[in-house]
């Protein structure tokens, strides 16, 4: 396939002509087959999927079709997260790991664990441990939100499924179509995470202890007023770099 034929094929299936030139790139550093990954992205697998990684924060993951494609929005709540220190962290819901892993890469006296009820999602955030080098720092036990969890942490942090199940179809079809569903949407109103999280952080919370979670930019309200209705105290809501609100942050009452 010439590189006119690849934009011309790009280019009917609506995506960036400009990573035709990616492709090749791609193709001469791996062996792979230039139109079969061409064909592949004309397809609207995303582009991560045909690489195999993501760079997040400081840092290249690993990332599969079993874990959500990490995302430069995300990193508004790792920087968050840094502003206050914290020595035990549990990340709900921790797909490739980008969030944890991005903390406790950043703080090296820091202890964490992250939950997921996808096995296939808790191997490839164990590879990008073993990868980043702070698998000696965390667990990663399969865990429905705080099931399988025990005892208390200075700071939770989640980016969990907040799409309404109402909204999927507008989403883009990389997405729609070749990331895990269940990390997108809790297949009703969007919210069911945080009405698990929110019931569960006060306890998992020791005293002043954080918890950050990401949200969609309609979400603030109904979060905060959740987070509120469980005692959690200094709610509010952040935005990302594009001015967006992002993420909601609470705190558990120091007394």
């Amino acid at each position: 396939m010439t590189m006119q034929e690849a934009i011309d094929k790009l280019r009917a299936a609506g995506v960036d002509t400009g990573e035709a030139r990616k492709l090749s790139r791609l193709a001469d550093a791996t062996g792979a087959d230039f139109a079969t990954l061409v064909r592949r992205r004309a397809a609207r697998e995303p582009f991560s999927h045909l690489s195999g990684y993501r760079d997040f924060w400081k840092h290249r993951f690993r990332v599969t079709p079993d874990v959500l494609d990490p995302r430069p929005d995300t990193e508004a709540l790792v920087a968050l997260a840094l502003e206050e220190p914290f020595r035990k962290v549990l990340d709900l819901g921790t797909g490739s790991g980008c969030i944890l892993i991005s903390l406790l890469a950043e703080r090296p006296e820091a202890q964490g664990v992250g939950t997921d009820v996808s096995e296939q999602a808790v191997l490839v955030a164990g590879e990008n441990a073993a990868a980043i080098g702070v698998a000696d720092r965390l667990v990663l036990p399969l865990s429905d939100w705080f099931e399988d969890v025990g005892g208390q942490f200075d700071l939770i942090v989640s980016n969990p499924p907040y799409i309404a199940l109402a909204e999927m179809d507008g989403l883009a079809p990389e997405v729609r179509l070749h990331e895990p569903r269940g990390a997108l949407t809790d297949e009703r109103d969007g919210l069911e995470a945080y009405r698990a999280i929110a019931a569960g952080a006060p306890d998992h919370l020791r005293p002043g202890g954080r918890l950050l979670v990401e949200i969609g930019p309609t979400q603030a309200d109904a979060v905060m007023s959740l987070f509120r209705t469980k005692g959690l105290e200094d709610v509010m809501v952040h935005p990302d770099l594009d001015g967006r609100d992002r993420v909601v942050a609470a705190r558990k009452p120091r007394v």
